[in-house]
């Protein structure tokens, strides 16, 4: 289905033109109904595969950490390892640290967001899910990197995005809360780097969950002697 109109009619390339990215195989259902380009091609000489197994199998076959696989625990931060060296599964547990109305108020006015769910404990009655006011979602975001990360130069070169990310538990003043960071999956970009992605829970010190996330590291490659 084409839909010419006054903002596309100069430009556009033609009733049934094939491109590489659509669905479609232009006119005469070409292509058996779909344009052969592509990545989409490629998934005509695939087969679908599912696999079934324990956490601990699951981590092992497909090389991605599997929530309540074993995990790692090393002497030393995670962060401290270059690409090759970090295992998959490996843990760091953070301290704890309780949000204090405090804080709330204070990100508030630092940032400018003054949501009435962070700033008036009256809006927030028989809301649906906010039992009061609470701690926003990016402040914990930016107290559990405060929680986990290694500050000192080493192997982590930069942290370069976040995907995933979802708020469960409202956290509340006076809450505690603290982070498992486990390395999830590595892939190779480059001689000095590789990209790591890391499986993060935000977690209340009752062991609810509060937020889940996976964060993108890029880290470098041990040199060579």
């Amino acid at each position: 289905l084409v839909i010419i109109d006054r903002d596309c009619a100069k430009e556009q390339t033609g009733h049934g033109s094939p491109m590489p990215q659509m669905v479609h195989g232009g006119p005469g259902r070409a292509g058996g109904g779909e344009e052969l380009g592509g990545v989409r091609s490629v998934h005509h000489y695939m087969q679908r595969t599912a696999v079934q197994g324990s956490p601990r199998m699951l981590t092992g076959v497909t090389g991605s950490w599997t929530k309540n696989a074993p995990v790692i625990e090393k002497d030393r931060h995670p962060f401290r390892f270059h690409f090759e060296d970090l295992d998959i599964g490996q843990t760091f547990y953070s301290k704890e640290r309780t949000i204090t109305l405090e804080d709330i108020e204070h990100f508030a006015h630092f940032t400018g967001d003054t949501f009435y769910a962070h700033m008036d404990e009256e809006a927030t009655k028989g809301h649906p899910f906010f039992p009061g006011r609470v701690a926003h979602g990016y402040l914990l975001l930016s107290f559990a990197a405060g929680l986990f990360v290694d500050p000192d130069p080493g192997p982590v070169l930069a942290n370069y995005g976040l995907d995933s990310l979802r708020f469960i538990k409202p956290i509340q003043p006076g809450e505690t809360i603290k982070v498992r960071l486990t390395a999830k999956e590595k892939s190779p970009r480059n001689k000095q780097y590789g990209e790591v992605r890391w499986d993060v829970e935000i977690l209340t010190d009752k062991d609810e969950s509060a937020a889940t996330y996976e964060l993108l590291t890029m880290n470098a490659v041990r040199p060579q002697a």
